[in-house]
């Protein structure tokens, strides 16, 4: 089992919630207003110089729906490319 850590622009935010229950994700928590700079896009950092802001995506996948996860977000970010996708995917040790 993984935990996929998925961070994007708060304008997808209806797109990557459709995305993933498309694909039979419906379990995830979801962090608001997240701010912070990354190497694709212009930080968002909720201030008049850098408005904008993202949303943070916690999902907890087991490792049989892992391809159909890490081909969404490839998919997402090639055809939204300024929405800032970025999946990271940790190693989930133990639900309790």
């Amino acid at each position: 089992m993984k935990m996929v850590f998925l961070v994007y622009s708060h304008v997808a935010d209806d797109t990557v919630i459709t995305a993933l229950k498309h694909a039979g994700i419906r379990a995830y928590t979801k962090v608001e207003r997240a701010c912070g700079e990354g190497t694709e896009t212009e930080p968002k950092l909720h201030t008049h110089t850098w408005p904008g802001e993202n949303h943070v995506l916690f999902l907890a996948v087991d490792d049989a729906d892992m391809a159909t996860v890490t081909g969404l977000i490839r998919r997402l970010k090639e055809e939204h490319p300024r929405a800032g996708v970025k999946g990271f995917i940790l190693p989930l040790v133990e639900i309790i």
